[in-house]
């Protein structure tokens, strides 16, 4: 396993295939990261699909409204909901949006990232400076690249389980 430098603020996705550890960028983006880890902690993310994945662009998920496979779950749903939480604002920065990077979904507005994340499979820099930056995958990036592809997939791969590292 990829040595972990700061248990706080590294998060761990089980996956099907293995783990994916992100590192969170909580200096860059705190707001967003605070909120991944406030998630992760209630349990949130477990279960939760890979709603829109694109071949060469990105995996996206996070949906905690609607995309828990094990709680009524329906696909046509799943990418249009959020958390109880309130939106957050905008972290831009001057990080791009390099294979790896952990990105912020929203709709139109640039303060309305809620709960949903996306995993870029290539660098996507005509992405910089629109969307928060919040981390990076540091372990098992192998892992993301085998999610089913689909907008959405037919039977779509989710995250098993979301931890803070501090806490596994």
């Amino acid at each position: 396993m990829a040595e972990i430098k700061d248990p706080e603020n590294t998060i761990i996705i089980e996956l099907k295939d293995g783990n994916v550890v992100i590192e969170l960028l909580s200096d860059v983006a705190p707001k967003h990261s605070e909120r991944m880890k406030e998630l992760a902690r209630g349990g949130e993310y477990d279960n939760v699909c890979f709603h829109r994945v694109i071949d060469g662009f990105m995996a996206q998920t996070g949906d905690v409204a609607n995309g828990d496979m094990e709680d009524g779950f329906n696909i046509r749903s799943a990418g249009t909901g959020g958390s109880e939480l309130p939106n957050l604002p905008a972290e831009f920065s001057k990080l791009p949006h390099d294979r790896g990077t952990i990105g912020a979904a929203r709709s139109a507005s640039p303060d309305s990232a809620n709960s949903q994340f996306f995993i870029n499979f290539s660098d996507n820099h005509f992405l910089n400076n629109q969307y928060t930056v919040y981390g990076r995958v540091i372990e098992g990036m192998d892992h993301v690249d085998a999610i089913v592809r689909g907008e959405p997939p037919v039977e779509p791969d989710r995250m098993i389980s979301v931890k803070v590292a501090a806490d596994a």
